[in-house]
């Protein structure tokens, strides 16, 4: 390692050289998390890209809304170091919008993408992040929010069904575990065991 500075020193001294966090913690030798204000968010990609995290492995929100938040995860890796780093960065709730790091690294434009369909953060600067990815025709608020409600999304959407109480047996003679028995059997014939 560099100058027998640790993986998650060495990012550490990265990222100071340019922000002043809100919180870093190392989560273990090979990642950290680190919370910085939004509008230091893009400046830090940039300037972490050029320090080697040239991988953007994931882009997604947590929402807190008890403290009516969207908390942004971006999650960096960096092949030279083994490590990642997690940037955290808290937005509003009420009007969730992020700005777009398409231009820092162009495949977060399908993360975004899917952060706008599940959360409902809009990311200006990627001309499609309205466009659906995953939920065709969805007709409700975002459904990893946390006010989602999926049993009454579920009963509006689908017919209501009556389910039996009790427990069925289809094969009564348990014709297919004599049959995975038999499997076992022959497979185990074939590589010399004895039963």
């Amino acid at each position: 390692m560099m100058n027998s500075m640790s993986r998650t020193e060495v990012a550490k001294s990265i990222v100071l050289r340019y922000v002043t966090p809100i919180s870093f913690q190392e989560i273990d030798q090979y990642q950290s998390s680190i919370e910085i204000e939004k509008e230091k968010v893009i400046m830090l990609l940039s300037v972490l890209k050029n320090e080697g995290f040239k991988q953007l492995s994931y882009l997604s929100a947590v929402d807190w809304p008890d403290e009516q938040t969207f908390e942004i995860i971006y999650v960096l890796m960096s092949w030279t170091l083994g490590y990642h780093l997690m940037i955290r960065t808290k937005i509003d709730r009420n009007s969730p919008e992020m700005p777009s790091i398409i231009a820092v690294f162009p495949g977060a434009i399908y993360y975004e993408r899917e952060c706008h369909e599940f959360f409902g953060v809009k990311f200006p600067g990627n001309p499609t992040y309205e466009k659906q990815l995953i939920l065709e025709n969805w007709d409700d608020i975002p459904p990893l929010r946390k006010d989602f409600d999926p049993k009454a999304y579920s009963d509006r959407k689908f017919a209501s069904r009556a389910y039996s109480e009790t427990y069925i047996v289809s094969d009564p003679s348990n014709h297919q575990k004599m049959k995975r028995e038999k499997r076992k059997e022959r497979a185990s014939s074939l590589r010399g065991e004895k039963r």
